[in-house]
């Protein structure tokens, strides 16, 4: 909890409470506290069917000033959620939140996306994961309709800091830059940052894109893993800035390689010649050279020797 608490935000603070009370009892092990002093919350929703299987996570913070007046920031992370689908979810939790101003809205919220979770196979013949894509050549030119924006996500750190006031003193991790890999003039650069909160996560982001030939680059694919002691698991998702699929192969690297609390962004400059499945060789390629190089894995050859057991990463652990 805040050290400070403003006797105007008793009440809320006090409705906070009995709500994250009850959601972690209703949810259990899907419950997840990020930060219980800046009061971010994450809890993992899924459709409980057999095939296909769809699973978002819902990223919660809560404002001093909520329920009473201020709704939470949320933020959803599914790899398969894209455009108007993404647009009608968010539209559909803002009307529950108008329709319920005032009251605690987190059970309902949850709900409504389980609810889409367990729609959407049937409303479509097929169900998008990014994982197992493999697109043609003719297929890697860019669709920005489908693409969620990578640089909104600036917009959603600056909402955070109008309501958790003292997440301002919460300093940008430092960010590690790699070694470029080119081939037929796309060039391939890694950068590497120790991440304990989504904020965090969304700090390091605005800082890379203070960088004029970062933000230039036709791709920036992230992953992260966030280790939740308190329920044993991670907190971790990933986006592909347009490059479909790699994204969720960054993903599936940091977890083959069990590293935790750490996020790792792969800039791409398009050089104007098609690469096929090579460039997702050289997105990983890049990722796994700077885990190493940083300490969060044994290097390439003693991965490949233990059967790709891995070293937990040597003093990278951020307050």
């Amino acid at each position: 909890m805040a050290d400070v608490i403003d006797p105007e935000n008793e009440e809320d603070l006090q409705a906070q409470i009995e709500e994250v009370e009850a959601l972690s009892s209703i949810y259990g092990d899907e419950w997840c506290v990020i930060d219980e002093a800046s009061r971010i919350f994450c809890i993992k929703i899924s459709n409980d069917l057999e095939e296909p299987k769809l699973t978002a996570c819902l990223q919660i913070i809560l404002p001093p000033d909520y329920p009473s007046t201020a709704p939470p920031i949320y933020q959803i992370n599914a790899a398969w959620l894209r455009g108007p689908e993404r647009a009608k979810l968010a539209n559909s939790l803002e009307d529950l939140y108008v329709e319920h101003a005032g009251e605690s809205i987190l059970y309902l919220w949850v709900e409504k996306i389980r609810e889409f979770l367990v729609e959407k196979p049937q409303s479509s013949e097929t169900v998008d994961q990014p994982e197992m894509v493999n697109r043609t050549a003719e297929e890697e030119v860019d669709d920005d309709d489908d693409i969620p924006d990578f640089r909104t996500l600036k917009l959603n750190t600056d909402i955070a800091h109008l309501f958790v006031d003292h997440a301002n003193d919460e300093e940008i991790p430092p960010i590690k830059h790699g070694n470029t890999i080119t081939d037929r003039r796309s060039t391939f650069q890694p950068h590497l940052a120790p991440v304990v909160t989504p904020r965090q996560v969304k700090m390091v982001l605005e800082k890379l894109y203070e960088n004029k030939k970062i933000a230039s680059a036709t791709h920036n694919i992230y992953a992260y893993r966030i280790y939740c002691e308190n329920k044993h698991s991670f907190l971790q998702d990933c986006e592909d800035d347009g490059e479909t699929a790699a994204g969720g192969r960054l993903l599936h690297l940091l977890q083959i390689l069990d590293v935790r609390n750490v996020m790792v962004v792969v800039s791409r400059w398009y050089g104007g010649i098609l690469l096929g499945p090579d460039r997702f060789k050289h997105i990983n390629n890049c990722a796994r050279n700077i885990l190493v190089e940083e300490g969060y894995t044994a290097s390439t050859d003693e991965a490949t020797k233990s059967g790709a057991k891995t070293k937990r990463p040597k003093s990278k652990k951020t307050k």
